[in-house]
């Protein structure tokens, strides 16, 4: 229903952020990672979202990422998995980490993460596997044959991602920047860099 929304940090949490658009503040449930990732209350921010109706209650949720929200909606498919737990998890391990273990069936590792048992995380293994390893670039991005080599440039087109581009388009111009060895400096500067050229 609500896909993303762009708006001005206006409070900033451990479990959640609250976003100012056009004078309405929204609370958005963000996990750990994605407060982390945002910028300082006051500034500007885009999420990719997941509004969670239930009788009694509106929850929206924040990701700083596609690839996140992508996961997000991946586990809470799962019985027993509910949003609040998914966000639990996705702060636990980043969205690279979270479908390596859940493809190398490392059920010790996942068992480690807040709220997850050996039962939840063989469920995981058993619903997930498959539609990790079958996932191309454009539905989750990780590690393909597509995609940019160094974390960085993973990190700069995920980043361009979150900002409306489309994921094919962004490792295309940071590949390019690659060959011409234009990736001097640090993230913010080859995104800008990229986005410059993008036009």
């Amino acid at each position: 229903m609500i896909e993303t929304i762009t708006g001005i940090i206006q409070k900033k949490t451990p479990d959640f952020v609250v976003v100012n658009v056009g004078g309405i503040g929204l609370k958005c449930i963000c996990t750990a990672n994605t407060i982390q990732d945002l910028p300082k209350e006051g500034e500007k921010a885009q999420f990719s979202t997941y509004l969670h109706v239930r009788e009694d209650m509106l929850d929206l949720y924040g990701f700083a990422s596609i690839d996140e929200r992508k996961s997000f909606l991946l586990l809470i498919g799962i019985s027993g998995i509910g949003p609040k737990l998914a966000i639990t998890i996705l702060s636990g391990i980043n969205t690279e980490s979270l479908k390596n273990k859940i493809v190398s069936g490392d059920v010790s590792a996942l068992t480690a993460i807040s709220g997850i048992g050996p039962k939840t995380a063989k469920r995981m293994i058993i619903e997930l596997k498959e539609k990790f390893i079958k996932m191309d670039t454009n539905s989750l991005g990780f590690e393909e044959t597509d995609e940019v080599g160094s974390k960085l440039m993973r990190d700069a087109a995920q980043a361009m991602v979150s900002l409306g581009y489309k994921l094919q388009m962004a490792n295309q111009v940071l590949r390019q920047m690659e060959k011409d060895g234009d990736v001097k400096g640090d993230l913010a500067k080859i995104i800008k860099k990229a986005l410059a050229k993008m036009g």
